[in-house]
């Protein structure tokens, strides 16, 4: 985009009396300065700009040297001391003044982050984007002309036998829990090149320039994964918890919500209590069904948590197969966006540009689904709802295990949350926004939460028809939300252990052995970010209580949610301001 259109966008008004402000001179000079930013971020950073949706420099592959590295923290450390100097805050529209603020936050984090962590030293996950990402991206997501695609794709893939010297100069002694997993994602790497990045080009596996590029690769990627086994698992740690103060600081830039760490989890733990007693009263109803003429467990905690995990494993075996996993949810799919409509829980965008896949093998392992969106500079680029079959190594009673935990009421809580009203559609709406600075530097807390939030208000407004075993597996789905609050406290501001942990999972939160498993490994290595899916909730669920009081009966739900959805993807705490100021003007 050019800097002219751009100040046109950031420009137009949605605070309660900016209607008929015109633009300020103010509010263009903060755009040209976030675009002046930009442009030097994408340059410098290409596999950022391709996230975004900039295609500029797509043939290029970002400089991981130290030196380099250590001039985008500078960048970003001289951008923050200038920004007050080259825009006055108290100038600005209302409208302008938060993306003011919400820039200005985000250099502060940038700062911080660099300060305190050296991921490229004690991370060798963050050398995997660059490894494939840098790729997969283009031949599957980007909307240029498939043979652009192709020969950026190929200039890049020239590029990536760099990234992993770069890592074999720079990665010293990390916590063994990521190295594991850089061993993981090395191996995932080597198979896209042999076999993935042909079937995403259209090309031949066995002739041809990709073929060449592909083969060098893989032998640059084998002795990284040689390197990463060998020299880096034997020197690396358990040391991976980065402690309360660094925690706190760290979740207070995270989520950007005014909530300090020590009442999320309080709020997390009462929380988790309640959804206890509710799942209790479902599992008591349906257990006459399930099993007839058996007692109930006894009516304290320990028999409580007996009937709903007994029940939990009976609804469980309502599932499907490996093969029937991405055809159940095309299916669910075309359901749930009926019920959409019908109900109005919001007008659903259009044209409808989310494609149902099934998940790369490459990619599997880790989680059963995923959400990769258009980017927001290219919002006619491919969404992608992607479904995870077992991986193929499985043995029978994991994939068991698997199925059964994600059984058909569980895929369409799943589908709710990833696609339809949730973060697909969120997403959509937020290309949408005129805002480039909430676009770009996009909330997590809010896309976590609002996605979150839709699973409860669908079946709230009938979805599932009353149905019981729907209704408790999204029950246990937002207790993982819960879970995940106080997963991450424990685990980084406290001295929770393995078997805390898989208990917590396990016994209280109701999960699968595996699925313990895959959270604890996930907690160890991404402090914070598993608190953004129960703030981000809560702020939700607790601005429609408010709104819905206040208004009465003139409240309609789906314009709350439209209005909610119309402002980006932007930190909660704006949320009651800019959502009662769109309503009253309605």
């Amino acid at each position: 985009m050019r800097p002219t259109l751009l100040v046109a966008l950031l420009c137009v008004p949605l605070g309660a009396n900016a209607a008929a402000d015109p633009p300020a001179d103010e509010d263009a000079k903060l755009a040209a300065f976030f675009q002046s930013y930009l442009d030097q971020s994408f340059e410098a950073q290409p596999l950022f700009a391709t996230r975004t949706g900039d295609h500029r420099f797509d043939d290029r592959l970002d400089d991981l040297a130290p030196d380099t590295r250590a001039a985008n923290v500078e960048r970003d450390r001289k951008t923050l001391a200038e920004l007050p100097r080259r825009v006055h805050y108290d100038q600005l529209s209302r409208n302008a003044q938060i993306d003011y603020e919400v820039f200005r936050h985000h250099l502060e984090r940038e700062v911080w982050l660099a300060e305190n962590f050296r991921p490229f030293e004690d991370d060798p996950r963050v050398y995997g984007d660059y490894l494939t990402e840098c790729v997969y991206l283009l031949l599957t997501q980007s909307s240029l002309p498939k043979a652009t695609n192709l020969k950026n794709a190929l200039a890049r893939m020239k590029r990536v036998p760099d990234v992993a010297k770069i890592a074999r100069q720079t990665i010293k002694s990390p916590p063994r829990v990521k190295t594991e997993t850089a061993i993981r994602q090395t191996q995932g790497a080597i198979a896209f090149y042999e076999n993935d990045v042909f079937h995403f080009a259209g090309e031949p596996k066995d002739q041809g320039e990709l073929a060449q590029r592909a083969l060098a690769i893989v032998s640059a990627l084998r002795a990284h994964l040689a390197f990463l086994q060998n020299d880096v698992l034997p020197r690396s740690t358990d040391d991976w918890r980065i402690g309360p103060a660094q925690f706190a600081r760290k979740l207070d830039l995270e989520l950007d919500a005014a909530i300090p760490a020590d009442e999320v989890l309080r709020t997390a733990r009462a929380e988790a209590d309640r959804v206890h007693r509710e799942m209790a009263v479902i599992a008591r109803q349906l257990w006459g069904t399930l099993f007839p003429g058996t007692p109930l467990p006894p009516d304290d905690e320990e028999g409580r948590r007996a009937l709903i995990r007994r029940v939990l494993v009976e609804v469980g075996k309502d599932c499907g197969t490996p093969e029937s996993l991405v055809s159940d949810v095309k299916a669910n799919v075309q359901e749930i966006k009926r019920f959409i409509a019908s109900h109005d829980i919001l007008r659903l965008p259009e044209p409808d540009q989310c494609r149902i896949v099934e998940m790369p093998e490459f990619l599997r392992g880790n989680s059963v689904a995923y959400l990769n969106p258009a980017p927001p500079l290219d919002p006619r680029g491919s969404s992608e709802y992607a479904i995870s079959p077992p991986p193929s190594d499985w043995s029978p009673e994991r994939v068991t295990s698997f199925l059964h935990e994600y059984n058909r009421s569980m895929l369409k809580v799943l589908t709710i949350h990833e696609a339809y009203p949730g973060h697909y559609v969120q997403l959509e709406y937020s290309n949408r926004c005129p805002s480039l600075i909430r676009k770009v530097l996009s909330s997590g807390t809010f896309a976590e939460g609002w996605a979150v939030y839709t699973e409860q208000t669908m079946l709230d407004q009938g979805y599932g028809e009353g149905n019981l075993g729907l209704r408790l597996n999204q029950l246990k789905f937002y207790l993982r939300a819960v879970a995940n609050a106080i997963l991450d406290h424990e685990m980084h501001a406290g001295h929770m252990t393995d078997e805390q942990a898989r208990d917590l999972l396990m016994n209280f939160a109701f999960q699968t052995e595996g699925e313990a498993v895959g959270k604890i490994i996930r907690a160890k290595q991404t402090s914070c970010q598993l608190s953004t899916y129960f703030v981000g909730r809560t702020a939700f669920y607790r601005l429609r209580q408010q709104v819905q009081r206040a208004q009465g009966d003139r409240f309609k739900l789906g314009r709350f949610h439209e209005a909610v959805l119309a402002h980006g993807t932007l930190p909660v705490k704006y949320l009651p301001e800019l959502v009662n100021a769109t309503l009253q003007r309605r």
